[in-house]
């Protein structure tokens, strides 16, 4: 009967060791920043992440999705007439497509907090795969992912200002990648 017993609490927690667990994104205190830059210099400014989950289970992301609210988008500098345009058919689209996504397919194992996250990225109702480094760092307020993620605009039909799209734009030039830098807090 002490062998049954150990048996099936070794099972018990061998499962539990092995569970998914179900992480929630603190949409409030998680900050996307993002970088454009053209051959004049650069914008920078913020979006808001509207709602996210992802799942973990042996030191990995095996699944998530992330919903950006595109019509939260914000130039550091308050430039109301970058924001107007950030948001019109120029670029973005908001009118039309009001949220991003972000969808987690895979990471390699976090190794000593880092690891390679996959997925696809959504804008413009355009989806393309993507792939970046992150890290994590587990805090009295949850656990926190940090990630730095280059995005070719043109594959979203964001093409505005593109030299490889648009001849003889001269210091008009807006380069076809931009950066976001993710700060996100799961519980």
């Amino acid at each position: 009967m002490k062998n049954a017993v150990f048996f099936i609490a070794i099972m018990l927690i061998t499962v539990t060791m092995n569970a998914q667990i179900k992480f929630n994104a603190d949409a409030e205190k998680t900050t996307l920043s993002w970088l454009g830059e053209k051959v004049t210099g650069e914008h920078t400014g913020t979006i808001k992440l509207q709602e996210g989950w992802l799942n973990w289970q042996d030191n990995k992301i095996i699944s998530g999705e992330f919903d950006i609210d595109m019509t939260s988008i914000k130039e550091d500098k308050g430039s109301e007439m970058l924001e107007k345009h950030l948001k019109s058919d120029d670029f973005f689209g908001v009118e039309k497509y009001p949220l991003s996504k972000i969808v987690i397919t895979e990471s390699s194992a976090f190794d000593k907090g880092t690891a390679v996250v996959k997925g696809d990225l959504t804008i413009k109702g355009i989806t393309n795969p993507i792939e970046f480094k992150a890290t994590m760092q587990k805090k009295d307020d949850g656990t926190w992912f940090y990630a730095n993620i280059v995005v070719d605009r043109t594959k979203y039909n964001v093409r505005y200002g593109s030299g490889s799209f648009f001849d003889n734009l001269g210091d008009k030039t807006i380069y076809d990648e931009f950066k976001l830098k993710v700060n996100l807090l799961v519980k």
